[in-house]
């Protein structure tokens, strides 16, 4: 569903962050993610589910999708 998935899957955070809401053995999970043209690049993973996403957490995502648009492809794994 890309940018269209809201809750209770997904979430936009802020600053173009988003969050997909994964469950695997009863414990929930959050990945971050943004995308970048048709790209889904993931910021953070394995936060363990809690009332509310810190705001550090956001924060350093926001960084790394900042690192992400200065130099795309010296941050994108291209397997050989």
């Amino acid at each position: 569903m890309g940018h269209e998935l809201r809750r209770p899957e997904g979430d936009l955070l802020r600053d173009g962050i988003c969050e997909l809401r994964v469950s695997l053995q009863g414990v929930q999970f959050r990945i971050l993610y943004f995308f970048h043209r048709a790209i889904a690049a993931v910021v953070s993973h394995g936060l363990v589910k809690e009332r509310v996403i810190p705001s550090r957490d956001i924060d350093r995502a926001v960084v790394r999708k900042r690192r992400f648009e200065a130099d795309p492809s010296g941050h994108t794994f291209e397997e050989v």
